[in-house]
């Protein structure tokens, strides 16, 4: 496994002077600044931090002209490349292969990069402190369109969790180049199928972590949101034998489109001819979706359980047991479907009241979370915790 720590062309910038890398620090700094700025107030903001930063720039650097205002980014993608290149500025030789993610996470947020013949991604591992070599479960966390690794790492509060209950937490980076907007593409045919495209790209890295770590190989996991979403459910379809269980928050059913137009027309609730054929479910399955989302239709959440009709049991939130997400303390009111396929494997369905298109219970350091909850993070880890893979399964 090759760590990487900074961008490949690191070896070009062996020459930089002391000066400028401090230059540059500072630069991806204030970029961090902008990105905040950027999801918390809006553009307006976060331009002028980044102004801002041009303008240190130039002093620092002895001109005594106002220097020409680059252009400045206008939507995601952009400001996507922005970061890229302003992460570029600041490589150096030296900087270390792991690092620690934040100071309530003590364990270790490392980069790296896994190709195959599909292609090549990065992805981030998190390493809680906690790990002695004893077999631990591993969940794999394949994040929304326009995020990326550190986002949703943030926005779930998935690194605090590990390190709480003892866990790996693996988040695959999509590349700008596959998609310019970062969406998993859970849409395309090739990318709906074992060991092609990007279902060979996921579940590559998850072998990885599983082959340089002692990983619990019955208790391997895969949740995303949204389009991430859409692709966990892929992944748990076409590789059942690699993940014990899957959560799909806000997302769609494995085979609810074929290409772009027909992606567009799930998303928004039309009824479509699904390419998966009606089997009972191999695994386990939680699923969590806003009913006032108006990014992805609701009701792909119950194509989703659709083979789990073997029995329901239905539970308002008010009357959930105690420590379940509720109405209690701010949080806002679900109903969950407990359901059963008729070959026993089990799916809870949350539908979460008035939620728009966002992680619940979510952290706001991150992108598309909603803090009011309920905590999808916490009942994702119950639900995965309580279903391992049973001894001798495929």
């Amino acid at each position: 496994m090759k760590l990487v720590a900074w961008p490949s062309h690191a070896q070009c910038r062996l020459t930089q002077q002391p000066t400028t890398l401090k230059m540059n620090e500072d630069f991806l700094k204030s970029m961090k600044e902008a990105f905040h700025l950027l999801r918390t107030k809006g553009p307006k903001e976060a331009t002028a931090a980044v102004q801002r930063a041009l303008a240190r720039g130039a002093a620092e650097a002895g001109h005594t002209q106002t220097p020409q205002t680059p252009h400045t980014p206008q939507n995601i993608n952009e400001w996507a490349q922005a970061w890229t290149q302003a992460q570029s500025r600041t490589t150096t030789p030296h900087a270390p292969a792991e690092r620690t993610f934040d100071a309530d996470t003590p364990g270790t947020f490392s980069t790296h990069t896994f190709s195959n013949s599909a292609g090549q991604r990065q992805y981030k591992l998190y390493v809680p402190a906690v790990y002695n070599n004893e077999p631990l479960p591993l969940i794999v966390m394949l994040h929304g369109c326009t995020q990326n690794a550190d986002d949703f790492a943030a926005g779930t509060r998935m690194n605090a969790m590990a390190e709480r209950l003892g866990f790996m937490v693996v988040y695959p980076n999509q590349s700008l180049a596959a998609n310019h907007s970062a969406c998993w593409n859970w849409f395309k045919p090739t990318d709906q199928q074992r060991d092609q495209g990007e279902p060979s790209l996921i579940a590559g890295i998850t072998r990885e972590v599983i082959a340089r770590y002692r990983i619990d190989p019955a208790r391997v996991y895969v949740a995303g949101l949204s389009a991430g979403g859409a692709m966990a459910d892929v992944m748990l379809k076409t590789s059942p034998d690699l993940y014990a269980a899957a959560c799909v928050h806000s997302g769609l059913a494995y085979g609810s489109a074929k290409d772009l137009p027909s992606a567009l027309a799930a998303m928004k609730g039309a009824k479509t001819n699904r390419t998966r054929s009606r089997v009972e479910p191999q695994r386990p399955l939680i699923v969590f979706h806003g009913d006032a989302d108006t990014t992805v239709h609701p009701s792909n959440a119950t194509a989703l359980v659709a083979g789990f009709d073997a029995g329901i049991t239905t539970v308002s939130s008010p009357s959930l047991p105690a420590g379940t997400a509720g109405t209690a303390n701010g949080r806002r009111g679900c109903t969950v479907r407990r359901l059963v396929a008729a070959n026993g494997v089990e799916a809870e369905y949350w539908s979460i009241h008035d939620a728009g298109h966002a992680w619940a219970g979510g952290s706001p350091h991150g992108s598309f979370t909603d803090p009011s909850g309920p905590d999808a993070a916490a009942e994702m880890l119950r639900f995965f915790l309580a279903h391992p893979r049973a001894s001798g399964t495929h």
